[in-house]
């Protein structure tokens, strides 16, 4: 790809997230602003910053590299990755946004009363935010060195500093607008560029790829690289592994969740989801065109393992001159503001987690505080711990949330026999569990065999484990059953309209309410800025 154009796509799109990030931070006035946007966000605008943040660039350039490599039988993970938000529409979307949390942990002490329960919650959110945001700063530094040249440290540096920078300006609200922007950005990288590319195909003769007979499941998306025959001993089960993980886990992942909280009320919230199930299904038709274009124009790049860089190196191939130039810096741009869309999310719901739970004072302050811790420890990962898999650690961070926070809310909003000890039980056997399954794979503790299969997509036992774990536990604590349930899941399933002064039990929103409170003025710390403080209602 011709640097000279890559490199100011890049400048392009930090310089738009910047600038989109100092718009937030002019209209946001209080601490509720900083944390769930006022909760004023509306469908259309929710539903396109939660695709902006949810399409990684595991998405916008693993999906095609893994149908280059292994053929349609890939095609599933796109299907995989969008029905998720269909069990959310149906479970979860309303009922969480009722509850009137600002984060999961709010939602976990105000539905079982307990801070035991909340602090659980609160490891494993910080866990797999930082999980999930350390391939994402890998994969920009090693995006950035094939683009322009740069050290791979340097991408990821870029990334979090950008990050931080429209994070800590205006909150949710900043990011908000960043992350919307950011989904039309990509998804225009991929389209408009498609357009030309099958023109170029067309004008080529139209001839078709081809596709070998023994196709298998990998381990996640953006893995970019053949499997090893240890990958393939059982893979009808590893297929439903995937299935359950991306199905499941799409409901807990911290990032996603969070902004839920921003809708006004449940029935937006829905009509939020249902938005979002079309944008990401419309940006998932495109991915596989380009890895069905790559068969034919880029197949070496299966065998020098760069699958992953089909989407940054066809449009170069395919259309000559200043013209493909161009289309190829558009695409890494878009792929750029994957990094920076998803970074952007996963800051966000690690640091309104920091700022709640670990650090002593709360207001806007202490959340641009969160904002570094969240983002230091990953990029000191990202730095330290060079060529951690991609797919390895989003399909850890997928199998970790569906075991743990997945259970949490659907027995949570539709269990009222749900006790804080059965939760604990549940987050610990089957989240932990998840990990320490997932941890093993990448340690190459088990190499073969059905052990290897079992811990290397463990959704299909450890979702089981954490919903029993969660309802037998329960069932043999009877006592434990929180005080206000009745009135806290009458809250959550009855429409705000409905609501009275005896549905709200004082824990209902645990420790995430927040009075309205300016920031931008002088208030009762005399001059020490931001001051909006939470408290209880």
């Amino acid at each position: 790809m011709n640097e000279a154009y890559a490199i100011p796509a890049v400048a392009v799109v930090v310089l738009a997230t910047v600038l989109i990030g100092g718009f937030g931070l002019r209209i946001s006035r209080t601490t509720s602003d900083f944390y769930v946007a006022s909760r004023t966000v509306g469908p259309r605008l929710n539903a396109a910053a939660i695709s902006g943040e949810y399409l990684s660039a595991a998405s916008f350039l693993g999906v095609a590299g893994l149908l280059l490599v292994h053929g349609p039988d890939m095609l599933w993970y796109p299907v995989g990755y969008t029905a998720g938000y269909l069990v959310l529409l149906v479970f979860v979307a309303a009922p969480l946004r009722r509850s009137g949390a600002y984060t999961l942990p709010d939602f976990a002490e105000g539905r079982l009363e307990s801070r035991e329960v909340r602090r659980v919650v609160s490891m494993f959110v910080v866990g797999a935010g930082w999980l999930y945001l350390v391939p994402q700063l890998q994969g920009a530094g090693l995006t950035l060195q094939i683009l322009t040249g740069a050290p791979r440290w340097f991408g990821g540096a870029l990334v979090a500093a950008v990050v931080i920078l429209a994070v800590a300006a205006g909150g949710m609200r900043s990011i908000t607008f960043v992350q919307a922007f950011q989904y039309w950005l990509k998804l225009t990288a991929l389209l408009v560029p498609a357009f030309f590319l099958v023109l170029a195909w067309h004008g080529d003769g139209g001839s078709p790829p081809t596709f070998p007979s023994t196709d298998l499941p990998s381990a996640g998306v953006g893995a970019g690289q053949p499997l090893a025959t240890s990958r393939a001993d059982h893979p009808l089960y590893a297929t439903y592994g995937l299935i359950v993980a991306t199905f499941l886990g799409t409901m807990g992942l911290p990032h996603v969740v969070v902004r839920f909280y921003t809708s006004p009320n449940g029935r937006a919230a829905r009509r939020t989801t249902v938005v979002v199930l079309a944008l990401v299904g419309v940006f998932y038709l495109l991915p596989p065109l380009y890895g069905w274009l790559g068969r034919i124009y880029a197949p070496e790049l299966t065998a020098a393992q760069d699958a992953d860089a089909t989407v940054l190196l066809l449009p170069g191939r395919m259309v000559d001159g200043v013209a493909g130039d161009l289309l190829g810096a558009l695409v890494a741009g878009g792929a750029f503001a994957a990094f920076l869309s998803t970074a952007s999310g996963l800051t966000m719901a690690v640091a309104g987690v920091v700022s709640q739970d670990v650090l002593p004072a709360r207001g806007v302050r202490h959340f641009r505080l969160g904002v570094l811790l969240a983002m230091a420890v990953p990029l000191g990962g990202a730095l330290l711990v060079d060529g951690v898999p991609v797919a390895d650690a989003v399909g850890m961070a997928f199998a970790v949330s569906a075991s743990s926070f997945c259970p949490l809310l659907v027995l949570g909003i539709w269990w009222r026999r749900l006790t804080p000890p059965g939760a604990l039980a549940g987050l610990f056997l089957g989240g932990g569990s998840a990990l320490l399954a997932v941890t093993l794979t990448v340690s190459g503790a088990a190499t073969s065999g059905w052990l290897h299969t079992l811990l290397a997509w463990p959704a299909v036992w450890s979702v089981p484990v954490g919903f029993l774990a969660m309802i037998l536990v329960s069932l043999a604590t009877p006592d434990a059953i929180p005080t206000h349930t009745t009135a806290t899941m009458t809250r959550l399933h009855l429409p705000e309209t409905l609501w009275s002064g005896s549905l709200r039990p004082p824990g209902l929103q645990g420790r995430g309410e927040l009075r309205d409170q300016p920031y931008t003025t002088r208030t009762h710390d005399e001059g020490q800025g931001p001051t909006a403080r939470r408290e209880h209602k």
